[in-house]
């Protein structure tokens, strides 16, 4: 079973590592598509005075310096509660920014504009892959991932944790579109590079991981 598990994660981490690939050889060569256009239009005709507040506190806590220090934040407080290697680890997720500004560089894409979209949001980076989807998959991910396996830490508290983590998960991607920063393809492109890294920081955290007493 233990075999057969390492083959399946093989399976996705080569699948996860290709499909990024292919999807970025896509871009580099086709930067503006009709599915990234459609995209768009449809996600932003919803835009209203109402829920434009929400979708940009959803991005906020990824912009530097707030993403910074809301990691080193939480690798404080594992320290400080004897968690060491959770805040080792959770530092590590700040490779995630490292990472994607690398492929930003080397792609070069620009960012939507008007008038195909409607910008909310104006950025100076290049636009994939998405920094936020990126950092917001590694980080919050691997905080889904440390309250699964440290039961020393309340259940109601893990329970709140995980569903939060996925919820910002889950809408980070929508808030990027709908804010005109990212293209469909740019939010893909930070959630299979996001999901990569985070497999690989999982998978060290988890291999050597002590038993919990209790």
């Amino acid at each position: 079973m233990n075999k057969q598990r390492k083959l399946i994660l093989t399976y996705l981490l080569i699948s996860g590592l290709l499909g990024f690939i292919l999807l970025t050889a896509f871009i580099a060569y086709m930067p503006l598509s009709s599915l990234d256009k459609n995209f768009s239009i449809a996600i932003q005709s919803y835009q209203s005075p109402s829920l434009n507040p929400f979708m940009r506190f959803i991005s906020f806590i990824g912009v530097m310096p707030y993403s910074l220090i809301m990691v080193l934040l939480t690798a404080l407080l594992f320290f400080v509660f004897k968690l060491k290697r959770e805040a080792l680890f959770t530092l590590s997720t700040l490779f995630a920014g490292v990472a994607s500004t690398v492929v930003k560089i080397l792609i070069d894409r620009p960012r939507p504009a008007a008038p195909l979209v409607h910008v909310l949001e104006k950025t100076v980076q290049q636009s994939f892959p998405s920094g936020h989807v990126n950092f917001y998959v590694v980080f919050f991910g691997f905080l889904i991932v440390i309250m699964c396996h440290v039961k020393t830490i309340p259940f109601i508290l893990r329970t709140v944790m995980i569903t939060l983590c996925v919820l910002l998960i889950l809408l980070i991607p929508i808030s990027r579109v709908y804010q005109g920063a990212h293209w469909f393809t740019d939010v893909l492109g930070g959630s299979l590079l996001g999901g990569l890294l985070l497999f690989v920081n999982s998978y060290y955290y988890l291999r050597v991981k002590p038993e919990q007493p209790g």
